[in-house]
């Protein structure tokens, strides 16, 4: 059976997500921040995801901007987060942000 090709290293936002930071950033006031999405321990999967209005990249951060939105990583979240995709859900099921992420061994329903 064939292996599935490797995770492309770089994380994106989709064009619904961006749309969404930006409008959430200016409704709190901080029109020109950047997003800075992170794991941190915890959660039934053993991770959980960060996400966090900021106004400067830190001194470690990759910055990748996608869809005129930059999106902040430190070295060490950015192993865990390569190959995904940050997108926003409005729908009937609840509405947030949604972690689409190869490299999840698992996930959970709690929320």
């Amino acid at each position: 059976m064939p292996k599935a090709p490797p995770a492309p290293l770089t994380i994106s936002i989709t064009k619904d997500a961006a749309d969404y930071v930006r409008g959430f950033a200016e409704q709190a006031g901080k029109p020109d921040s950047d997003i800075r999405v992170g794991v941190k321990g915890g959660g039934c999967s053993g991770l959980t995801y960060v996400l966090d209005l900021v106004d400067e990249p830190g001194e470690n951060d990759k910055i990748i901007e996608d869809h005129g939105v930059k999106l902040l990583i430190d070295k060490k979240s950015y192993v865990f987060l390569a190959g995904t995709t940050l997108e926003y859900s409005g729908g009937l099921n609840g509405k947030g942000f949604v972690f689409n992420n190869p490299n999840a061994k698992t996930t959970c329903g709690c929320g």
